[in-house]
């Protein structure tokens, strides 16, 4: 650490020593609301819940991918499987949706969360970011900050550091509160996430610790958490450091750490006991019994550890993430099942019993009994027989010489529509420049071809015949990109110019298209083809959680009753979305569908299973 780094070290950094890292003890309830002279410290390279040692046996869950009907149940789970604390994120981009207003009611009461969470006998391990990874949507950053082209996020740029620390010190109104020392659960926090693995400009580092102590987080234990081989570049001496890895690493990633910190404490941040997926790709199964083996060493040890993820659930909405792997564009599908121990509707796996086994004997503890789960409910398939073309409802564009993102038009999520006419015919490749995500190109309103980001497309040739040709060039933010410094070029649509045999397009009508209320559309029994929304009515007897079957469709977005459930592919391996029996009614529940390449009439159905995909469709 060099003397300038030295100098930014907060001089909170011995209290920070004493109460620093994110835990949560096996055996041991939370107190009551009321609890007064509680304490969660690091001593002798030891975890100390009220002076006695404590061994964190966590699993990570997150709020906005549970529907709020259902986070107790969730929580209950987490307790029978013999867990003491539930492990975190908090996603800046689901509260803060423009600068400076906020959102924490309903879905997005995270304190209600932590609260609910000590209801049912489990600690907290808070992990506010800013950047959180999770394979959410930009890492969990707003959208609004992309705005400002000159921005550098995750870094020491004050155009970053000043939002970052304004969200952080907001958070800290809801959630400072409920730490152990004031009665609540929540008895570590995390500093970042991973910085590691993203760069080494420990001066910014040292800034977020500051602002989380601001925040009022001073009264847990503070920590980073890093890969074991990127300790160095992401850690703060001045607090405990954690391990991230995947099974069959445990033994090397302790060593590592016990070279590097031999004083301690030893624990995993995020055991991952499953994968996610990309559109594309298979679904990803792992070795249950090899990692229940890895589990018990791991314990055995007395090592303290969080399982990422103990229940993966939902990114609803537009909140899948992306990956870049080298310079190829990965996006996740909306199922974050993460063939974690309990499945993306809550039920218990056959790797939740081989863990909660190795969990009871571990600790000496037994767990409670497991919660019965009701039953998930087929629904009848509908035809979806009203519809509205996506070209009879656009809205009121705007008028630029150039292509602008989504971002400067003050848009986050959804579509967008670039539309210019072509004086004169002309023949050669059109090229977009920097395009995210996806593109579907239209020549006097028919379709004449695709580019996709994922597979490297940027250039489509095109022959116009005739003068004054209507070019429109409608683009899917398909997710971004939420790891590795390639976040921060993440702006979406066409990100850079247009060019067609050479020469710069100009002269753009461009049209944002959020699709934050298909309900209002004017739908007909009028017959649509190809980018259109289509409505159909589910009629349910008995509400209960259920599949929707996507597979008469072909690209696109799935609401029902006004919820957005969230993103539909042909390619795979997702064929089936989870629909949470809350977000139904007995009786008809609306469903809307945008395809890219509709048509009236198709059907829709609820299944009682899901189907997340072996080997992706062709």
């Amino acid at each position: 650490m060099t003397i300038n780094h030295m100098k930014l070290i907060s001089s909170f950094a011995l209290l920070a020593l004493s109460s620093v890292f994110c835990g949560r003890i096996a055996g041991q309830t939370p107190p009551a609301a009321d609890a007064t002279e509680r304490s969660f410290r690091v001593e002798d390279g030891k975890f100390l819940l009220d002076g006695k040692p404590f061994q964190i046996v966590s699993g990570e869950m997150h709020y906005p991918r549970i529907p709020r009907e259902y986070w107790r149940a969730r929580l209950r789970m987490a307790k029978a499987m013999g867990l003491n604390t539930i492990t975190a994120y908090v996603f800046w981009n689901f509260h803060e949706t423009r600068p400076g207003v906020y959102d924490f009611s309903g879905q997005h009461d995270v304190a209600e969360f932590v609260r609910e969470a000590q209801s049912e006998g489990l600690y907290v391990n808070l992990r506010p970011g800013p950047f959180v990874c999770a394979e959410w949507e930009w890492g969990g950053y707003p959208a609004w900050l992309l705005k400002d082209h000159e921005i550098q996020v995750r870094g020491s740029d004050p155009k970053f550091l000043v939002p970052a620390r304004r969200w952080l010190l907001r958070l800290g109104k809801e959630l400072a509160p409920l730490q152990l020392a004031h009665g609540g659960p929540i008895i570590s926090v995390q500093v970042e996430n991973e910085y590691g693995s993203f760069g080494d400009d420990h001066a910014y580092m040292e800034q977020i610790h500051r602002d989380l102590v601001d925040a009022g987080f001073d009264q847990s234990v503070l920590y980073t958490a890093d890969g074991a081989d990127r300790i160095l570049e992401g850690s703060l001496p001045e607090l405990p450091a954690v391990i991230n890895f995947s099974p069959g690493n445990a033994r090397d990633s302790f060593a590592s750490l016990q070279k590097q910190r031999p004083q301690g404490p030893f624990m995993a941040g995020e055991w991952w006991d499953g994968w996610f997926d990309h559109w594309g790709e298979k679904h990803h199964v792992t070795d249950a019994k090899a990692q229940a083996d890895e589990l018990k060493w791991v314990l055995d040890q007395g090592y303290s550890i969080s399982i990422y993820m103990f229940h993966g659930g939902t990114s609803f909405g537009w909140m899948n993430g992306a990956n870049m792997s080298g310079s190829s564009y990965e996006p996740d599908v909306t199922s974050y099942d993460y063939d974690a121990a309990l499945d993306e509707s809550g039920r218990p796996t056959p790797k939740f019993y081989l863990f909660r086994d190795v969990i009871a004997k571990a600790t000496g503890i037994t767990p409670p009994p497991v919660p019965a789960v009701d039953p998930s409910v087929a629904v009848a398939p509908v035809a979806l027989r009203l519809s509205a073309s996506l070209w009879q409802t656009l809205p009121r564009p705007y008028v630029s010489d150039q292509v602008m993102s989504m971002e400067d038009l003050n848009q986050a999520y959804g579509y967008i529509l670039y539309r210019t006419k072509i004086a004169k015919p002309v023949s050669g490749d059109l090229v977009l420049d920097e395009l995210h995500d996806y593109a579907v190109i239209y020549v006097n309103g028919k379709q004449i071809g695709t580019l996709d980001r994922r597979l490297k497309q940027n250039s489509l040739h095109v022959d116009l015949k005739e003068p004054n040709t209507r070019l429109d060039i409608l683009v899917e933010n398909t997710g971004r990109v939420n790891f590795t410094t390639a976040i921060r070029g993440e702006r979406q649509g066409i990100t850079k110019q247009v060019t067609l045999a050479g020469k710069p397009l100009t002269g753009w009508t461009i049209y944002p298209l959020p699709m934050e209320e298909p309900g209002k559309l004017p739908f007909s029994v009028k017959a649509c083809t190809g980018a259109c929304f289509y409505r159909g009515m589910l009629k349910v007897g008995q509400a209960g959680d259920t599949f929707l079957d996507t597979g008469n469709f072909t690209k696109g977005f799935v609401w029902v009753n006004g919820h957005p459930l969230g993103r539909i592919w042909k390619i795979g391996p997702q064929k089936r979305l989870y629909l949470p029996g809350p977000w139904l009614h007995a009786g008809d529940n609306e469903v809307i569908v945008f395809d890219l390449e509709g048509e009236s009439g198709r059907k829709i159905e609820g299944n009682a299973t899901p189907d997340l995909g072996e080997v992706p469709a062709k």
